[in-house]
């Protein structure tokens, strides 16, 4: 079972950037694609990002139009992180990563019916 970790939340203030992390302690995340979604109060939940497994050769990587410009997915061995720039209200959610062996982040992963592990999210806030 793994047990994935968000972490790096919190209040901004619009116009600012946070960095979120995603970790399984002491695991290795290489043979996993990982995606953020997010969920507003009141409103359905959402793919954000995607970077597929580097064990499946070269990276690939999925945006929501809405943050494509704004927010980038970078990963290293044990860590995936999504850098948030130029937030606005609108990007206020609870934030989770979720992971899936192997994944390219295709279709059924990137809306979430095919990832296989979720953490239990961490909350951004965008206010003044």
């Amino acid at each position: 079972q793994l047990q994935l970790v968000e972490s790096g939340g919190g209040l901004v203030q619009p116009g600012g950037s946070l960095r979120l992390s995603c970790e399984v302690s002491g695991f290795s995340l290489d043979q996993y694609g990982v995606g953020w979604f997010r969920q507003a109060p009141g409103k359905e939940r959402e793919a954000v990002s995607c970077i597929s497994s580097p064990e499946e050769g070269s990276l690939y990587t999925r945006y929501a139009d809405s943050v494509k410009d704004r927010f980038r997915v970078v990963r290293d061995k044990y860590t995936v992180y999504l850098q948030m720039n130029t937030l606005t209200p609108e990007d206020t959610a609870v934030y989770y990563c979720a992971a899936a062996y192997l994944s390219l982040c295709n279709d059924r992963d990137y809306s979430g019916d095919g990832m296989e592990y979720w953490g239990a999210g961490t909350l951004v806030t965008v206010s003044a």
